[in-house]
């Protein structure tokens, strides 16, 4: 049993998923299920987004053990935008380790939109966590390289250990995201304002603008699940790409921040982890047993997939991954445990 960074000696226990079959049905049934709503819009703040297909629709879980289960287009490519934030979040917490980054990044909700400079100002220039703009640009600002191209080297090459591939960024995407990245450009120099970015603002925002453009499927989202799910393993390559115990400080802040102003609500409807981004994708987490990826690019007016939210509620209660969920205790199993224990009553 290993200890954790206060000494103390960590259990966990989890569960399992069904069998393969089953996987492989309530996926394939997630995806018919939710294909047929065509509600929402693409996103066209960037403009290349807007020229996207809205009938894309792509649906794979990624079990901790390396099975994958796929339906509709699941390995079609597009940009990874915010879910990055979360994988940059993972490696700089490997790096710095769990008390830097929640002082210098923080933990709680803005309850505001994702790109609000007015959260800034109310806290004093202290971002409020690492999923809305601000919080990711002073993460990404903390990625180790002493200049912008090996800090970007070390993005690129962390998120694709957790993909399991080796990512590559649309140019096209990052051209159009980097002409109208203005008011991350803005959110920079007010963070810096503040000292909380020591480095170049500008460059930061092109590393992180980099980041968002960095292209990858929902099977590439569901593996990277997994990999959090697994205590920072990689299902595909068996490789520790960050420790048990920065997957727990990852999934914490996807829980409470991942999606926006709506993460009560994906919390209370879903009851896991998940951080969507608005090309269309979202990634979401169930611990010690596997990863979901979906992708459809028609979002509600928060900037989250509509027929990947569905997909993913309806994956969340046919395999049992509600991470609040119990069932009754019976009395028999209260008595086999207490004979198994010795006790008397």
């Amino acid at each position: 049993m290993e200890l954790d960074s206060h000494g103390v000696e960590q259990r966990v226990a989890t569960g399992a998923l069904p069998g393969w079959e089953a996987v492989e049905e309530h996926v394939a049934a997630a995806h018919a299920r939710s294909r047929t709503h065509t509600d929402g819009a693409v996103a066209d703040y960037i403009p290349i987004l807007a020229e996207v297909d809205p009938e894309l629709f792509g649906v794979c879980v990624a079990e901790v053990d390396g099975e994958v289960h796929e339906a509709g287009d699941a390995d079609v490519p597009f940009s990874i935008q915010s879910i990055s934030k979360a994988f940059v979040y993972a490696l700089v917490c490997e790096q710095l380790g769990h008390d830097l980054v929640r002082e210098r990044i923080g933990v709680n909700n803005t309850g505001l939109a994702f790109n609000s400079v007015v959260a800034i100002e109310l806290n004093d220039g202290h971002p409020m966590n690492p999923m809305v703009n601000a919080g990711a640009i002073a993460t990404t600002a903390l990625m180790p390289g002493d200049s912008p191209e090996e800090q970007w080297e070390a993005v690129r090459n962390g998120l694709s250990r957790f993909a399991g591939r080796a990512l590559d960024v649309d140019q096209v995407v990052y051209a159009s995201e980097a002409a109208t990245n203005q008011r991350n450009r803005a959110i920079a120099r007010l963070l810096e304002s503040y000292g909380r970015i020591e480095l170049d603002p500008l460059a930061v925002v092109d590393v992180y603008t980099r980041q968002c453009a960095l292209l990858v499927t929902a099977r590439d989202l569901a593996i990277m699940g997994a990999t959090l799910a697994d205590g920072g393993v990689n299902p595909v390559t068996g490789e520790q790409v960050v420790s048990p115990e920065v997957c727990r400080d990852t999934l914490a802040v996807m829980a409470s921040t991942g999606l926006y102003e709506r993460s009560g609500e994906w919390l209370f409807e879903i009851g896991l982890p998940g951080k969507s981004g608005v090309a269309g994708g979202i990634v979401t987490i169930a611990p010690g047993k596997g990863g979901i990826g979906v992708f459809s690019p028609r979002l509600d007016p928060a900037g989250n997939s509509v027929r990947g939210q569905r997909a993913t509620a309806y994956l969340s209660r046919a395999l049992g991954l509600n991470i609040f969920a119990s069932a009754e205790h019976t009395v028999s199993s209260r008595i086999g445990r207490n004979r198994n224990q010795g006790e008397t009553r």
